[in-house]
């Protein structure tokens, strides 16, 4: 007799039915995303980025930063944060076949592809931690009592967006090579290019915009509606790039299977490459009508407001900096003599924003009396050049002829531009181009700078070392004397009562 055995297959019961789906995917994405979090080169990447930023944020523009370059400045950070994360997810995803275990997972209700999905999805978490300390970063600059300007929201997200491409590529990356090594050197590609500065740090129109990063290293801030950068586009194609290397990846997984992913990698196409487009036209002829009218008639586009009998005229951003700019003014205007003390200066703002964000192109001295340029950065060095300029025109009566100075009324207009400061010997050593208190030198201000000969250092570091009052009162005394063209060195260091130079300077020999 023949015994016929029937095995049924094992139905899966809905809870098993449920693991499959969306349930399955969240549950899936919440564990490796823990596991993500709290992976070593997740911590150690954060770790750095936080306590560099924090270094960095502490002292940052001086305590006067403009916004506008404070919300590109958090876009180096999460690089580094990309860098670690591209490696954590590309091991978490490798995990089955590091360990051996692909055949089981196989086994799965969940399939390959919505693995992947997870895997990605495990990604959010760490995108929002560096959204915060992007954040963090932005609020803290924008809180200081010397901040200017208006940051944009797109800028602020490229960290963050930055972050979700670079741990998207290494789940794609995991899906397309098994080795474990194709992370690492991809880690080392991205180090060269982006950290070490092989990128574009100069060039920003055409192909330059299509890196995660593109910054600029220009000296002084440009007003915010003279940036031209298309930050908001620049955001849509990392955010398009970022969703076609996801769906990719859970395309590469399924084996090209699911609708789903492909309307979705389409759709993320077409916002790469509408981003990738609009960022790449360039600076408009209206933006570079705005920039000439703002470098050669400034006038033009400024607001003015008086402080003290003085005129302060800047763009709208900066006019909120116009009493630590009369701040400067009525110190130095404290140590001349009359009519100098009560003189009415124009200070105006110059900036050259032809050559674009990156030029380093300097302002030249204006030629009008009794007007004085400050730009648009402040704060460290730039108050002691701006100090230096305003007690300039008040010596020689304008930027250019102060520029030309060579005999003893450097030595006037030195001790009015340091000698109110409580540290007026570094303040000297600061301004100074060869930081030093000896010998020739190049004084540093907004236009062009002024020189001082190595009798003039000798004769203004001994009235430095001085009462301050009591050398104020004899400047005052003799001040016609001090400010008349053709006083010798030797005959200012007489009047002000300090020994003169050894010898004669070579331009009043």
């Amino acid at each position: 007799m023949n015994t016929v055995v029937v095995e049924e297959s094992p139905v899966p019961s809905a809870a098993a039915k449920g693991t499959g789906g969306p349930r399955g995917v969240a549950a899936l994405a919440r564990f490796e995303a823990r596991r993500l979090l709290t992976s070593a080169p997740v911590v150690f990447s954060f770790a750095v980025y936080i306590l560099w930023t924090v270094w960095r944020t502490r002292s940052s523009w001086d305590g006067f930063p403009a916004l506008q370059d404070a919300d590109r400045a958090t876009q180096g950070g999460p690089l580094l944060v990309g860098l670690g994360v591209l490696l954590a997810a590309d091991f978490a995803a490798l995990r089955d076949r590091r360990r051996g275990t692909q055949e089981w997972f196989g086994t799965l209700v969940l399939p390959a592809g919505r693995r992947t999905a997870a895997h990605l999805l495990a990604l959010l978490p760490v995108v929002l931690l560096t959204a915060v300390c992007v954040a963090a970063q932005f609020t803290w600059e924008a809180l200081k009592p010397g901040a200017v300007g208006h940051g944009s929201p797109a800028e602020l997200l490229v960290g963050p967006l930055t972050v979700l491409l670079l741990g998207a590529a290494g789940v794609l990356l995991a899906r397309l090579a098994a080795s474990v090594w194709a992370a690492p050197l991809l880690g080392v590609l991205y180090l060269f290019f982006l950290v070490l500065g092989t990128g574009p740090s100069g060039d920003t129109g055409g192909t330059a915009w299509l890196y995660p990063v593109v910054s600029t290293s220009g000296n002084s801030p440009f007003p915010s509606d003279l940036l031209g950068r298309p930050a908001a586009w620049h955001a849509l194609y990392l955010a398009g790039v970022a969703l076609c290397l996801a769906f990719l990846a859970v395309l590469v997984a399924a084996r090209g299977r699911g609708v789903s992913a492909r309307a979705g990698l389409a759709v993320a196409l077409a916002m790469a490459l509408t981003g990738g487009v609009a960022q790449s036209r360039g600076d408009s002829a209206e933006l570079l009508a705005a920039r000439e009218r703002a470098s050669a008639a400034p006038e033009k586009e400024q607001r003015c407001v008086t402080r003290d009998g003085s005129t302060y005229c800047a763009f709208d951003e900066w006019v909120p900096r116009a009493d630590d700019w009369a701040g400067v003014v009525g110190r130095v205007r404290s140590l001349a003599g009359d009519p100098a003390r009560d003189r009415p200066l124009l200070v105006r703002q110059r900036i050259e924003a032809r050559y674009g964000l990156d030029s380093d192109s300097a302002i030249p001295a204006s030629t009008r009396r009794h007007q004085v340029t400050v730009g648009t950065a402040w704060g460290g060095n730039r108050v002691p050049e701006f100090s230096a300029a305003v007690a300039g025109v008040l010596v020689a009566g304008s930027e250019a002829a102060a520029a030309e100075l060579c005999d003893g009324r450097m030595v006037t207009v030195m001790w009015l531009a340091v000698g109110w400061e409580d540290d007026p010997m570094g303040t000297l050593r600061r301004v100074r181009l060869d930081d030093s208190v000896e010998g020739a030198a190049v004084v540093l201000a907004p236009t062009d700078p002024l020189s001082m000969t190595a009798g003039q250092t000798d004769v203004v570091r001994r009235l430095l070392e001085k009462d301050r009052d009591g050398v104020a009162a004899k400047a005052r005394a003799h001040w016609d004397e001090l400010t008349s063209p053709g006083v010798t060195t030797a005959r200012a260091a007489e009047l002000l009562g300090v020994p003169g130079p050894e010898k004669a300077d070579s331009c009043e020999e």
